[in-house]
């Protein structure tokens, strides 16, 4: 089943306007979701509005969007008032300024989305912006659910890709967290050293594929097993034992690690075997 745009607009870059289409690039079904059940008869929950002041349940054609501007005080907003919000970034993602590709901080990045071109006809200008960004990143804005959003776009693979970025109010202060005013000012030289001595026996590429969700595959599997009538005994969870000796827990770290990576030695013949040996040759 082809992909489904949920945005259609522009990408500008100055004068130059093209025509996309925006997907998103996660798929939120491949996670698990559950009902809500009445455990009596396992029947699922319904969510009905409900009027506290007229003491009734509301249809939705009787619900409006309000917002609370005074305690117990709302302004009515209606489609109408909606619609009259014409900011640029409804139907155009203008990229105001450009960056290297790695220079935003990951903690601004919010959700990722494919851009594509619209048509046959925006596929060469769009194929040579595509080309053009290489190694650069376009900042602009997109109005999407209600809000505008920053975005960062860079090429990816034959599109571009695009994520919505959160804004620099929105990021909190490390400061905020008590536990962090106890970090201790100097560490030990010599720790630091063999820490990064058994990270660097983990270096290599990095697959993603390679990992898997397995808390989900661990509920599908009980899943199954209920809808089968089988019974799951679940496994013993062990604590980690505390750390008492930080060199002496990276010492043994580096060794573990570094005997499950030798190769097995090979062994010697024993004297009358290589005897035996040269006789048949």
């Amino acid at each position: 089943m082809p992909a489904r745009p949920t945005w259609k607009g522009y990408l500008k870059i100055s004068l130059v306007t093209i025509p996309i289409k925006v997907f998103p690039a996660t798929d939120a079904g491949a996670t698990l979701s559950f009902n809500q059940l009445h455990a009596e008869c396992q029947t699922r929950i319904q969510q009905k509005r409900w009027c506290p002041q007229c003491e009734r349940e509301v249809p939705n054609t009787d619900i409006v969007k309000g917002y609370e501007f005074e305690k117990g005080r709302y302004v009515v907003m209606d489609e109408e008032d909606v619609e009259k919000v014409r900011v640029d970034s409804t139907r155009v993602i203008n990229l105001e300024k450009f960056t290297n590709d790695s220079a935003i901080d990951p903690i601004y990045f919010e959700r990722p989305y494919y851009l594509a071109p619209d048509g046959p006809v925006a596929s060469e200008a769009f194929a040579v912006v595509r080309e053009g960004m290489e190694g650069m990143a376009g900042i602009g804005k997109v109005a999407l659910y209600g809000r505008e959003y920053l975005v960062k776009v860079q090429p990816r693979e034959r599109g571009l890709i695009m994520y919505t970025l959160r804004h620099a109010e929105e990021i909190r202060a490390m400061d905020g967290i008590d536990e962090l005013g106890h970090m201790p000012a100097k560490v030990k030289a010599e720790e630091v050293k063999l820490a990064r001595q058994v990270m660097s026996t983990f270096e290599g590429e990095l697959d993603f594929k390679a990992y898997r969700d397995e808390y989900q595959d661990g509920l599908r599997q009980i899943i199954a097993a209920k809808v089968e009538g089988r019974e799951i005994v679940a496994p013993e969870v062990e604590a980690p034992p505390k750390v008492v000796n930080l060199m002496d827990a990276l010492r043994r770290s580096l060794d573990s690690i570094s005997g499950s990576k030798k190769k097995p030695q090979r062994v010697e013949a024993q004297p009358e075997a290589r005897a035996r040996k040269r006789a048949r040759a």
